[in-house]
């Protein structure tokens, strides 16, 4: 079917249209995006997709809403929103408009609709109190898409669409940055294994450059490493590998003689020339060459012992 138009619903706007219109805007450069509630509009016919609005979801005939009752919901039960409709039928294509590889799009694609387009879904169906996020709750994705919405007495009659169509590459920046950072944490994944494997029984792992790390870390089972050096700019690095993904706390922290020096008072501390910061948490130093970053980091490991 070769789509013409994009219809979504007039007046003010919240983040799961929005977000939708990202992803079809997307795939459909040259169809128009309108804002309406006129009936023959919002009702299915050739050419259109229909989302949030119209009160059906019928994916075949092109209209994806979830405002009616029955409203439709996942296999667990939990409600969709237009956006979770949207991500439903089109996320795939959408991923490979991104040239992300083939061998990722089922991975990403659910991996998306867990963490970033259910919590739009629950937030929008009231099925998720803001207020979970505590003093964050104001922060939160939906409500910042939601404060580019016209003020109360905005004049211009279309001050509405016009917030609306400003807040669309805002929207996609979102998304974007989203699908890109897990293509990304993939691409990672391989090389970090590459190197688990290269540093043996080693407690410390070098990378070819700064990346994400610890999920490939906690996935190969290497519990016995401790710290990972990387080259970083013109310097290199020594970081510690946090115990899990909601925590601050290290498997094991640098030398505390180090912490919060800089350049000679750390050499002296240290007895590594080269050596240049160490922060004060005590979570990553820097020095000026690889053979400086590998001593300090068999320093720490020797000190963990």
């Amino acid at each position: 079917m070769s789509v013409t138009h994009l219809v979504t619903h007039s007046g003010g706007f919240h983040a799961d249209e929005l977000l939708s219109s990202v992803i079809l805007t997307r795939l459909y450069p040259q169809a128009e995006l309108m804002r309406s509630r006129d009936a023959d509009l919002i009702t299915p016919g050739v050419g259109k997709i229909i989302y949030d609005v119209g009160r059906e979801y019928d994916a075949e005939a092109g209209i994806f809403d979830h405002h009616q009752r029955p409203n439709p919901l996942r296999e667990d039960g939990q409600p969709y929103s237009s956006f979770g409709l949207i991500w439903r039928h089109f996320g795939k294509e959408y991923l490979r408009s991104l040239e992300v590889p083939e061998t990722d799009v089922d991975d990403i694609h659910r991996s998306m609709d867990m963490g970033f387009v259910l919590p739009i879904d629950l937030l929008d169906n009231g099925a998720l109190e803001p207020s979970v996020a505590g003093p964050l709750a104001g922060m939160t994705l939906p409500v910042l898409l939601e404060s580019l919405k016209p003020v109360f007495d905005a004049r211009d009659p279309r001050a509405d669409d016009m917030a609306f169509m400003a807040a669309l590459p805002v929207a996609r920046a979102f998304v974007e940055a989203a699908v890109n950072g897990k293509a990304a944490k993939r691409r990672a994944e391989a090389m970090v294994m590459q190197a688990i494997a290269a540093a043996g029984e080693g407690r410390v792992l070098e990378l070819p450059q700064g990346m994400p790390f610890r999920s490939a870390v906690e996935k190969a089972g290497a519990d016995h490493l401790l710290f990972v050096v990387h080259p970083r700019g013109t310097d290199w690095a020594l970081t510690t590998i946090r115990k899990s993904g909601d925590s601050f706390e290290a498997r094991a922290d640098l030398p505390e003689a180090w912490a919060g020096l800089t350049d000679a008072a750390l050499e002296a501390a240290s007895s590594v020339p080269g050596a240049t910061f160490c922060h004060n948490a005590r979570f990553i130093a820097v020095a000026q060459s690889r053979e400086a970053i590998l001593r300090m980091a068999e320093l720490a490991v020797a000190e963990v012992g």
